[in-house]
C-alpha cells in the first residue's frame, strides 16, 4: 500500500454512515452534494468516505440544530481543513465568527 492511499478499513460507505451515525440516506446525500462529506472513491455505485473525516464532520450536526446555516458550517469546516486544525469542537468553529444565526 502506498502512503497516499487510504486503507480499506479506514473507509465507510453511505449505508454504514446511516447506521453508525443515525442519519437518513437523504441526509448523507444532501451533505455529500453540499460538500460537507467528501467521497474518497466510488466503486460500482457505492461511495466510500474516509471514516475519521466523517466522524469529525458529523459532530457538527448540532450546529444546525442551534440554527447555523449549512453554508456557514461548510465555510468554517473548509477553513479548519485548510489550517489542518480540524478536530476542534463545534463551539470553537463558531467562536471565531461573530455572526449569529438568523
Amino acid at each position: 500500500m502506498t502512503n497516499n492511499r487510504i486503507d480499506e478499513n479506514d473507509m465507510i460507505t453511505a449505508k454504514e454512515i446511516m447506521s453508525e451515525f443515525n442519519v437518513s440516506y437523504q441526509i448523507v446525500n444532501h451533505y455529500t452534494n453540499f460538500g460537507l462529506l467528501p467521497v474518497i472513491i466510488k466503486k460500482a455505485n457505492i461511495r466510500y468516505y474516509d471514516r475519521s473525516t466523517i466522524k469529525n464532520r458529523l459532530k457538527f450536526r448540532e450546529l444546525m440544530q442551534q440554527g447555523y446555516s449549512l453554508s456557514l458550517i461548510r465555510k468554517k469546516l473548509m477553513e479548519e481543513a485548510n489550517t489542518e486544525n480540524f478536530a476542534n469542537s463545534p463551539e470553537s468553529i463558531i467562536a471565531s465568527d461573530s455572526q449569529t444565526p438568523s
